[in-house]
C-alpha cells in the first residue's frame, strides 16, 4: 500500500500526541492515579454510571480558526480521554466551542466512551430545534447523551421538544442549566415539577448555596447533577496562593489543590460530574487525577471547608 506524505504526517503526529499523552503518566498525580481505582457515580433514572470528572468547554475551547491553538487543545483533549475520560459539556453560547470540540474528536483514538453534552440557548421551538440540529452536525454526533436548556432560556418552548426527541430516541437525556444564583429560585421550582434526567449549576468549596436547596432537591427527585464553575473562575487558586497542601489530603490521595477542590465537589452524596474546563495539558492530567482513588468522607468534608476558611 502506498502513503502520501499527508498519511505519513498524520501518522506522525498522531504518534507523538500519544507519546506527549503517555509521557504525562509520568507526573506524580497522573503515576498515583494509574495505581488507584477510577471513581465512577451512578445516573440515578437509569443507573449508568459516568466518570466523576468530566469536562467543560466554555472559554477555552472557543479558539475559532486558531491552528496553534487548536494544535494544544487536541492535546488536551487527547489526555482527557487517555486518563478515564467521558463526559464533553459544550453550548452555542460558547463562540467556536462546539465546532472545535467536533473537529478534534474526528482526529483523537481511545473517545469511545465519548458521554457528548451540549444545551439549547435561543429563544422559539423553531429556532431551538434548528440550533440543536447545527450543534449535531458541529460536534459530529449523530446522538446527544444529554440536550440541556442554558440557563433556563424559553425553558417552555424547548422542553417540548426535548421530551418529544428522547422519546423519539434522538437524544438521550434531557437536562437544564444555570450559573446564576440569582436563577435559583426558578430553577427550584422546575426541579420540582419537571422531568428533568439531568440539572447543571454552580458549587465549589468557596461557594456552597448549592447545598441547601438544589443538591437536596436534586437527590429527592432522582437527578443526576452537572457542576460548573469547580475553581469559582480561578478565584480558588488565588485563595491558596504560596500555600502547602495540608498533609491529611493524602488520606483520599489527593496531591494538588485543583484535586482537593475537585475531590470536595465530587464527594457530595448528589453529585455526579464535575465538569472543569482547562487549555493546558498539564492541568487536564491534575485534574483526571481526582477521579481516582477514595473520596472524603463528611468528616473530611468538613475538615477541608474549615481549613480552607482559616487561610
Amino acid at each position: 500500500m502506498k502513503h502520501t506524505v499527508a498519511d505519513i504526517t498524520r501518522r506522525t503526529f498522531i504518534k507523538g500526541v500519544c507519546s506527549l499523552s503517555l509521557a504525562m503518566t509520568l507526573s506524580p498525580s497522573a503515576l498515583l492515579a494509574k495505581t488507584l481505582p477510577a471513581i465512577r457515580k451512578a445516573i440515578p433514572g437509569t443507573g449508568e454510571l459516568l466518570p466523576v470528572i468530566g469536562m467543560g468547554t466554555s472559554r477555552t475551547f472557543d479558539v475559532g480558526d486558531d491552528e496553534q491553538a487548536r494544535g494544544r487543545l487536541l492535546e488536551v483533549l487527547q489526555a482527557f480521554f487517555d486518563h478515564g475520560g467521558a463526559v464533553i459539556d459544550s453550548s452555542p453560547m460558547y463562540g467556536s466551542a462546539e465546532q472545535v470540540t467536533g473537529d478534534l474528536l474526528r482526529r483523537v483514538h481511545n473517545k469511545e466512551a465519548l458521554f457528548a453534552a451540549t444545551k439549547v440557548w435561543t429563544w422559539g421551538k423553531r429556532d431551538g430545534i434548528e440550533q440543536m440540529q447545527r450543534s449535531a452536525q458541529r460536534m459530529g454526533v449523530k446522538q446527544f447523551d444529554l440536550m440541556q436548556i442554558h440557563n433556563l432560556r424559553d425553558w417552555q418552548a424547548h422542553l417540548e421538544t426535548l421530551k418529544t426527541w428522547k422519546a423519539e430516541g434522538k437524544i438521550r437525556y434531557i437536562g437544564i442549566t444555570t450559573s446564576h444564583g440569582r436563577d435559583h429560585q426558578e430553577l427550584e421550582t422546575l426541579m420540582r415539577t419537571e422531568p428533568f434526567d439531568f440539572v447543571q449549576f454552580s458549587y465549589n468549596i468557596g461557594n456552597r448555596v448549592a447545598e441547601q436547596r438544589l443538591l437536596p432537591i436534586a437527590k429527592e427527585r432522582g437527578m443526576a447533577t452537572f457542576i460548573n464553575r469547580p475553581f469559582q473562575r480561578g478565584d480558588l487558586f488565588q485563595t491558596v496562593k504560596g500555600k502547602p497542601l495540608p498533609d491529611w489530603a493524602s488520606e483520599f490521595e489527593c496531591t494538588s489543590w485543583a484535586q482537593f477542590f475537585l475531590k470536595f465537589i465530587v464527594s457530595h452524596p448528589a453529585v455526579t460530574c464535575a465538569i472543569p474546563a482547562t487549555s493546558k495539558v498539564h492541568h487536564m492530567v491534575d485534574n483526571m487525577a481526582a477521579g481516582f482513588g477514595h473520596l472524603p468522607d463528611a468528616a473530611l468534608r468538613d475538615r477541608m471547608v474549615k481549613h480552607l476558611e482559616s487561610i
